[in-house]
């Protein structure tokens, strides 16, 4: 059994999954995540701050501590950055700056790298099966949209129009207004026109949302039908699309505080929640697609998806 790391170095959100893998299987050990913000006040001038740096470090760190208990070596520990990180002008300085204080080395991927990546994670933890499908990875700095089926990816992209950079844009008041609601949308329409293309191509039935805000809007699904969070080993889930534009009323219509109060939200997403349901919902819409299921994996598991398939025989 060796002992590996994968972290997502995302702009908004540090993740951490350390696995015993044993040929092409794997034991899940330890998951921990860590709100580093990388993306904050600068990602929109296309800098990672000061501030922002400080704060990785603080996370990488924090996950520094776990990754030496559990005795994971250096050469086993795969950390990747991503929008934030690739478009800023001083991502290499922050990737020198990492090494030199972390001895942690980052591998800065492109949004072709990072769509697949997620498509590999999310078809490790959730059958796709073989209708057509969008998956769709809201991050704080790109998206990650992927057009696809189990078998096999038909198109992909990566668009620099995460949660941050849509916040910066758009989300000047609290509520938001339906103004800047409207804008969104109108913007929306015309950065995912290769979508729109494509989507008129291959005409997937079916959302997939991988992590981040998916994750939050079914444990405000779980928590009202349910009440109580979903199951921790369950990594796969069906979102009902009344639900879901259930949830996207509540969010859109509410401030910071009763956000906070809904049952299941958590301090990372209660802001950029609102416009990542803005998203969704334009997608729905837009695509008239009315299905919607929910992969709790992602990138990390992308990552490890690969490993794994370097030892399967």
């Amino acid at each position: 059994m060796i002992k590996k790391a994968f972290i997502d170095l995302g702009t908004n959100t540090f993740q951490l999954l350390i696995v015993a893998q044993e040929g092409s299987s794997y034991q899940k050990i330890h998951e921990d995540s860590y709100a580093a913000k990388i993306g904050l006040g600068g990602i929109s001038s296309g800098i990672i701050t000061p501030e922002g740096i400080e704060r990785a470090i603080v996370a990488l760190k924090y996950f520094q501590e776990r990754l030496t208990q559990e005795e994971v070596t250096t050469e086993n520990i795969f950390a990747t950055a991503t929008s934030a990180v690739r478009n800023a002008n001083n991502g290499d300085e922050f990737c020198k700056e990492i090494l030199n204080r972390t001895g942690i080395s980052i591998n800065v991927i492109s949004g072709e790298e990072e769509a697949a990546l997620i498509y590999e994670g999310v078809k490790l933890g959730t059958q796709i099966g073989k209708e057509t499908s969008l998956i769709i990875d809201i991050g704080g700095g790109s998206v990650e949209f992927i057009i696809c089926n189990h078998d096999r990816v038909f198109w992909k992209q990566s668009f620099e129009i995460g949660g941050q950079r849509l916040m910066d844009k758009f989300f000047h008041s609290d509520p938001i207004t339906p103004r800047s609601v409207q804008l969104l949308k109108q913007y929306l329409e015309e950065k995912l026109l290769p979508l729109t293309n494509a989507v008129h191509q291959y005409a997937p039935i079916c959302v997939i949302g991988s992590a981040g805000s998916f994750e939050t809007l079914i444990d405000l699904y779980f928590m009202k039908t349910f009440g109580h969070l979903p199951p921790t080993e369950q990594v796969s889930f069906e979102l009902p699309i009344a639900e879901f534009y259930d949830s996207f009323l509540k969010i859109v219509s509410a401030n910071h505080d009763e956000r906070m109060a809904l049952a299941g939200m958590i301090e990372l997403r209660v802001d950029m929640i609102v416009v990542a349901v803005c998203l969704i919902e334009f997608v729905l819409k837009r695509y008239e697609i009315h299905q919607i299921k929910v992969s709790n994996f992602a990138l990390k598991e992308g990552i490890l998806s690969k490993q794994l398939a370097l030892h399967s025989f």
